[in-house]
């Protein structure tokens, strides 16, 4: 995978299932583009978790990992101070974010990788 900036910021979390549609919604056509407006957020992957079974070691595997998240948003930073910016801080509270869909969301992860 090539980066054209050197860190990941990683977001999982559930949401409740009467609410799945309004996040979906919510996510794609609000919260992304506005964290997109903010200077260093370079690009912004949503992914959706799925079941795994693969090969490894000459034995089918079926991994299941106890309370991992069912929804990922991977977005691709600059820096990690993009993530204390005003800009930032303002982006996270736009819209039906913060009042109609984030209070619904639980299991919540955030990670910052670095690539190396």
């Amino acid at each position: 995978m090539s980066l054209q900036g050197k860190y990941l910021f990683i977001v999982s979390m559930d949401v409740e299932p009467g609410k799945e549609d309004l996040f979906n919604e919510v996510y794609d056509n609000e919260h992304v583009p506005y964290l997109l407006e903010v200077p260093g957020v370079i690009a912004v992957t949503r992914l959706e978790s799925e079941r795994l079974t693969m090969n490894l070691g000459g034995k089918q595997l079926n991994i299941v990992l106890e309370d991992e998240p069912k929804y990922t948003a991977i977005y691709e930073i600059s820096g990690p101070e993009i993530l204390v910016s005003d800009a930032w801080t303002e982006a996270v509270e736009r819209g039906r974010w913060s009042s109609e869909v984030r209070p619904f969301t639980t299991n919540r992860r955030h990670m910052l990788k670095r690539a190396i």
